[in-house]
C-alpha cells in the first residue's frame, strides 16, 4: 500500500482526535493520544481541550490526583502525561536513553558522580518517596544519604533518571511551581534487558497507534531511541504490524486496521498547546509544520510555540493577551478560515478564563524576536 503525505496528514489528526472532538473520557483521550508533552502544566489541558467533546478540566485533576495520569520525563527527555497503565513499558523502553543522557552526562561527572553513585543512593530516595516529598525534601535526604552537599545538576539528573512521578501541587493547574515528587506505584525493570526490549517493543507499538504510519526515523525522533533499538523493536512486532509505502518510497510501518483517512478529508483550525506533540512526533515534521514555518514555531532554544492548524498545517501562531486571544497568520487566510479561528478563540479563552487566562504570557518575547506574519486577528474573550 502506498500512502500520501496529505493522507498521512490526516492520519495523524484522525488518530491524535484533532479531525473532530471525541467523546470520550480523559483517561481514554490519554490513552489514544499516547502521551502529552507536559513542561508546561497548562499544556495538557490545552491539548485535550482540542480533543475531547466537552472537556473538563476538573476530569483532568481528578485523573492526576489519583495518578491515573502521571507526569514523568519520558520520551525526548521531557516531561510528558501518559496514563498509569502505559508508564511502566514506556519507561523501560526509554531505559537506555535516560541512563546515558542522564548518568552519562558530563555535568553529572564534573559534580562528582557516577552511575555506580545514582544506583547505590537510588533505593533509599525511591524508599523515602513512598509518599510525595517536595523537591527540597528530596535534595535534603539525598545529601544526607551522600554523607555531603549535592550541586543542584546532580540532583536534578538524578530526579529525572530516578522512576519518580510529579505529585500534583495546583492550582490554577495540576501542577504549580513548587515541585513534588513520589516514587511510582510500580517500578520498572532497569537492569533485565529482556524488560528494556519488551517495553520499548511496546512504546513502539502504543507509538504507531497514536502517531503512526510512520518511519523508524520518525520513532526514533518521538522517543529519542537509538534507531538500531527502534529496528529491533519492529522486528519483535513482526507480524503485528503493516508495512506499508510513504512519500518517495520511503518504508512507513503501522498497526492492523488503524484510521488512515484519504489525505482530502476536512480539517477544521485549531488553536494548539504549546510542544503540542504532534509538531515533534515525527523525523519529517513536513507531516504538520510546512519547512517554510518551521524556524518560526520551533524557537533556537527549543520553545515550540502554540500554532494556528488550518487545513490540518501549521498556519500560524496564536497567544492570550489581555482581553482575547491573538492570532497570527504567517499567510493571508480566507474570511471563513478566520471566521472558524474566531469561534476557536472565543472558546479557548472562555476556557482559560477559569484556570489562567494568560497562560503562555512568558512567552510574548517571541512575538518581538524575528516573528514574521502576514496577518493579525485579536478576537475579544469574555
Amino acid at each position: 500500500m502506498v500512502i500520501t503525505a496529505r493522507s498521512l496528514n490526516r492520519s495523524t489528526l484522525a488518530r491524535q482526535l484533532l479531525l473532530e472532538r471525541a467523546p470520550v473520557d480523559v483517561e481514554e483521550a490519554l490513552r489514544r493520544v499516547v502521551a502529552l508533552q507536559a513542561q508546561l502544566p497548562g499544556s495538557p489541558y490545552v491539548a485535550l481541550w482540542n480533543r475531547v467533546a466537552g472537556f473538563e478540566p476538573s476530569l483532568l485533576d481528578g485523573a492526576v490526583e489519583g495518578f491515573r495520569a502521571v507526569r514523568s520525563t519520558l520520551m525526548r527527555l521531557t516531561l510528558h502525561l501518559v496514563h498509569v497503565e502505559d508508564y511502566r513499558a514506556f519507561r523501560e523502553g526509554m531505559e537506555p536513553t535516560l541512563r546515558g543522557s542522564r548518568l552519562g552526562d558530563h555535568r553529572f561527572r564534573a559534580a562528582g558522580f557516577t552511575p555506580a553513585d545514582a544506583d547505590a543512593l537510588l533505593p533509599g530516595l525511591l524508599a523515602y518517596a513512598e509518599r510525595a516529598r517536595s523537591g527540597a525534601e528530596m535534595l535534603s535526604r539525598l545529601e544526607e544519604d551522600r554523607g555531603g552537599p549535592v550541586e543542584s545538576v546532580a540532583w536534578r539528573l538524578i530526579r529525572q533518571y530516578a522512576p519518580l512521578w510529579h505529585a500534583p501541587t495546583g492550582p490554577p493547574w495540576s501542577y504549580g511551581t513548587a515541585q513534588s515528587f513520589v516514587t511510582a506505584d510500580e517500578l520498572p525493570e532497569r537492569t533485565d534487558p529482556d524488560a528494556v526490549a519488551a517495553g520499548l517493543a511496546e512504546l513502539v507499538r502504543r507509538y504507531l497507534e497514536g502517531f503512526g504510519p510512520a518511519s523508524v526515523a520518525d520513532i526514533a525522533q518521538f522517543s529519542m531511541t537509538q534507531r538500531g533499538r527502534v529496528r529491533k523493536a519492529l522486528a519483535a512486532l513482526d507480524g503485528r504490524i503493516d508495512v506499508l509505502e510513504g512519500p518517495e518510497g520511503t518504508i512507513l510501518y503501522d498497526v492492523p486496521g488503524a484510521a488512515r483517512p484519504d489525505g482530502d478529508v476536512p480539517a477544521p483550525p485549531r488553536l494548539m498547546a504549546m510542544w503540542d506533540s504532534i509538531l515533534l512526533a515525527y523525523a519529517d515534521r513536513g507531516r504538520v509544520i510546512p519547512p517554510e514555518y518551521r524556524k518560526s514555531v520551533i524557537r533556537v532554544n527549543g520553545d515550540v510555540l502554540p500554532t494556528l492548524l488550518v487545513d490540518g498545517y501549521v498556519a500560524g501562531v496564536w497567544r492570550p493577551v489581555d482581553g482575547g486571544i491573538e492570532a497570527s497568520a504567517f499567510r493571508p487566510l480566507p474570511a471563513g478560515v478566520w471566521a472558524e479561528l474566531a469561534g476557536e478563540a472565543e472558546a479557548l479563552g472562555s476556557f482559560l478564563a477559569g484556570r489562567d487566562p494568560l497562560v503562555y504570557r512568558r512567552f510574548d518575547h517571541w512575538w518581538t524576536k524575528g516573528l514574521t506574519v502576514a496577518e493579525t486577528e485579536v478576537f475579544p474573550t469574555r
